[in-house]
């Protein structure tokens, strides 16, 4: 099968192109343009070589016709997604999300692929009214990015109504681990504490979030892509725990072996009305129609993240003494 994956060189984006290539897919990944030609994340990629790369902008009508030339099924994943910028920047979320996901399913009408898998954030919920949260909980656009990416879903399953686009939403709850940008939670604390700080720079402590594994996310969209019966749907992955984001600092610096404190930054909390309190997944829709299971806990996660972010060659990506928005 001939995919495509946009937002290929980001985090969620480059291990699903690996994943793809190691099963034998035509993998076609799309990265954002850039002068020096980089292909972020996957500029490491030992499996580079296995797929072609196109550079280009999701904003770009005809660049997305092009790329979506002779494509079977697109993952699309490529989206603005850090929520503090959204604030500052909201025409951006609407540019790059919701139009690029209108582009990103005109192409795909116009070359006829046979899916087309949406991804949407746990953020479109807001803080759980019911948890756990299925996937018919009223959405909550409690930030811009939120709104944007609640006009994406909409806009993908209109086309799956109106025009008959295989769409499926696969809606991922916190997922984490190695190459996640500094914007997150957990490579924020990680990488501060792997670059030596004593004093952790955090945000409010309180929200609970439902982590899961970055290889189960993707794993997840593997089952989508299986399933015919998953078309028309909106799916959610989750790990089904939730801790605090204060019990996540200890567990960290626990694992991490190191006795460190907090601080809390101003600049790191939301606007009033705008954080989100509680997210917890219900994955029994996921395990109906797709036989999802999560398969790696919290603490083997962490584990395995915390290692990548302790090489120096990885730790030298971030700018650990600066608020990433």
């Amino acid at each position: 099968m001939r995919v495509l994956i946009t937002g290929a060189g980001g985090f969620i984006g480059s291990h699903l192109a690996e994943m793809l290539a190691r099963r034998g897919f035509q993998v076609r990944s799309m990265v954002e343009y850039s002068s020096d030609g980089n292909w972020g994340w996957l500029e490491s990629s030992s499996l580079k070589s296995e797929m072609e790369v196109v550079s280009g902008d999701v904003r770009d009508p005809d660049f997305c016709l092009k790329a979506a030339s002779g494509i079977d099924a697109i993952f699309h994943l490529a989206a603005l997604i850090a929520i503090p910028y959204s604030y500052s920047s909201p025409q951006s979320y609407i540019d790059t999300n919701v139009t690029g996901t209108l582009n990103m399913l005109r192409a795909a009408i116009m070359h006829g692929c046979s899916r087309f898998l949406q991804t949407s954030t746990s953020e479109v919920y807001g803080s759980a009214i019911t948890a756990p949260i299925e996937e018919s909980h009223p959405l909550q656009p409690q930030s811009p990015y939120s709104a944007s990416k609640i006009g994406a879903d909409s806009i993908a399953m209109s086309y799956f109504h109106s025009f008959g686009l295989p769409v499926t939403v696969a809606r991922p709850f916190n997922t984490f681990g190695p190459r996640q940008s500094a914007r997150a939670v957990i490579p924020s604390i990680v990488s501060q504490i792997a670059a030596g700080a004593e004093v952790i720079e955090v945000g409010d402590l309180r929200p609970t979030r439902d982590f899961n594994f970055v290889t189960d996310t993707c794993n997840g969209f593997m089952k989508l892509l299986q399933e015919q019966g998953t078309v028309g749907e909106v799916i959610h992955f989750g790990s089904g725990r939730e801790i605090s984001i204060g019990e996540l600092f200890q567990k960290i610096a626990r694992l991490m072996k190191r006795d460190v404190s907090f601080h809390v930054d101003p600049e790191r909390l939301r606007p009033e009305g705008s954080e989100v309190m509680r997210l917890l997944a219900s994955n029994d829709k996921a395990f109906r129609l797709a036989g999802y299971t999560p398969e790696v806990g919290l603490e083997q996660g962490l584990e395995a993240t915390i290692e990548w972010f302790l090489e120096p060659e990885n730790l030298r990506h971030y700018k650990t003494g600066i608020y990433n928005v």
